[in-house]
This record gives structure tokens, sequence and C-alpha cells, in this order.
């Protein structure tokens, strides 16, 4: 164990270890996506209350455990990953039917998200079973926190995760042209031995922002945000920006402002003669302008009616 976590665990019993943890429960825990601090004083304390841990590498988490100071034998340990989900969730819910504690971790971040996880969970909770979350780090909502696109005055109220796309060339290109016609904001993942060809193919977003964040939370962490063109040129530049786990936040599809006089002119048209919720989303299917930024004009126009007519 490191010396620096032999208080963590203590702080970690102090806080968590007055809290109810019922038997017969899988806990999903978010493990750190880099940086070993970033683990919760409640994940602590369940990674060392459960009866067993099943992981997606049991190798990787052993050596996790060990750095944390929690002793957890290799027969505790119980490999889940992408290839044995169904099965393995088998052997899962027969130890939790026998009245076990099961905590669930991926190699980093948040299970079910991109990693393993939802099968499992998804099984458990079919047999009867109590599925608890224990949130944490999560390369997702790290990159939105740090690239500004998400929720600021001027950004979109939200976004989609949309996690890896296809590897072969063909079928990624398709997948692109799809997102240039989602204006929101939207997450992708990827591995460094693909990101030079991912680039290329965002590349057709032109002007569009990327934010690129790579390697999070980790030493050599690199943040980084330019229109989707540019992209491939800023990889190239430097070896060392191609080594490492990627996230990216595509930004909002600006409208412009002529597109969105015509949205309010179609959104006006149809209030007229269907329900609110109705004509905002034909106004933003046929104008391609948020849904959500025409509804909060829609809510507008309606007060200003109302006060109108007071």
């Amino acid at each position: 164990m490191s010396a620096s976590f032999t208080s963590a665990l203590q702080a970690a019993q102090a806080a968590a270890g007055t809290q109810h943890y019922p038997a017969s429960t899988l806990y999903v825990v978010a493990t750190p996506i880099g940086n070993l601090a970033d683990i919760t004083l409640r994940a602590l304390h369940v990674l060392e209350l459960v009866d067993a841990v099943a992981c997606e590498d049991t190798r990787h988490t052993h050596s996790m455990l060990r750095a944390y100071g929690v002793g957890k034998s290799g027969g505790q340990l119980i490999a889940v990953h992408q290839h044995n989900e169904a099965e393995a969730a088998e052997q899962v819910i027969s130890r939790l039917q026998q009245g076990q504690r099961i905590a669930y971790v991926s190699d980093a971040g948040t299970p079910g998200v991109s990693d393993p996880g939802a099968r499992l969970a998804a099984a458990v909770a079919r047999a009867g079973l109590r599925v608890s979350p224990l949130p944490g780090a999560s390369s997702v909502t790290a990159l939105v926190s740090a690239a500004g696109a998400v929720g600021g005055e001027g950004a979109s109220n939200g976004f989609a995760f949309i996690g890896f796309l296809p590897t072969k060339a063909q079928e990624r290109q398709q997948a692109v042209a799809q997102l240039a016609q989602d204006p929101r904001s939207l997450v992708l993942l990827e591995a460094p031995h693909r990101i030079a060809d991912l680039a290329q193919a965002l590349a057709v977003l032109q002007d569009r922002p990327i934010t690129l964040g790579r390697e999070l939370t980790k030493q050599f962490e690199d943040i980084a945000t330019m229109p989707a063109a540019e992209v491939p040129a800023w990889l190239a530049a430097d070896p060392h920006r191609s080594k490492g786990e990627f996230a990216l936040l595509l930004h909002p599809q600006a409208v412009q402002t002529d597109g969105l006089a015509e949205a309010h002119r179609v959104l006006a048209l149809l209030l007229a003669e269907l329900p609110t919720k109705t004509a905002v989303k034909l106004a933003a299917d046929i104008s391609g302008a948020p849904r959500n930024a025409l509804y909060d004009t829609a809510l507008a126009w309606k007060r200003d009616a109302e006060q109108g007519d007071d």
C-alpha cells in the first residue's frame, strides 16, 4: 500500500462506515481514470467490505486494490468482461443469492458507460436483486466539465454520449455524417492507435470546434480546443499527442442568425396550430435548430403573451 492512502482508509471508515450496506447487493463502483487519488471514501470502504470484487481485468484490479491497501485474495476476484459478461453474471447472481455483497469495477472510470457492466447490472436486476451505484470518476463528465460547451451562457443545455465510432473506414464516415446533422454537444472516445484515423474522419466538419482530452487526470494530461479541420495537423505536430486514451467533445452546431430567424418563423406558424411540444419538435426537424433553444423560445413567447393579457 502507498503510505499516502493510509489516512484515506481511516477517513473512509470514519465517513462511510456507519452507513447501511445491504447484503445481496451488487455495488457498481467507479474507480479512477488515471489518478489514483480520484477514489471516493465510500468506494474505498465498500471495496474493503464486500465479499468479492467482480472486475474487467483481475490483474489490474488486484494491483489497484493493493495500492489502496485493500486486501482481497485471488479467489475474491471474479473476471467479468465483454467476452464473458453474460456467463459471469450467473456466478455473480448465485453469490448474491447466498447473501454476499459484491462490488463491480471496470479498468477505469464508471462501469456500464462505455466499459462492461451494463449487462451485469441488468441481469442482477432481472433476478430481483439490488444494484447500488457508487458514483465517481468518468472521462465523459471530466471532459464536459472542462470544455465549456454545455450549460453555459450561449451554450447548449445538454450533451449526448456517443462513445467509440466504428473502426471500419466506410462505417466511420457514415457515422460522422450523422454526427454532422446533430446540433448538440457530442462526446466520443478513442484509443491511441485509432485517433489519427478518427481525426481525419472528423476533419470534414471544418470549423465546428472539438475539445480533445488526452490522458485525463494523469501527469501528462492535455486538453485542447480547435476547429475540426485542424485536429489532424495538431496531432501530427507532436508524436506524444497521439499517445494515451482520448475523450473528444464535438461542440454544438452553431445556428446562423438567418437560419435562427427562419426557425423562429416556422415555430410561430406551427404554434398557431399545434401543441407546444409538437410544434417545437417539428420546427427543430425542419430547420435544424436545437430543440431545447426552440422550446425555451416558445415558452418565452407564451409568457410574453400571458403578461400582455394582464
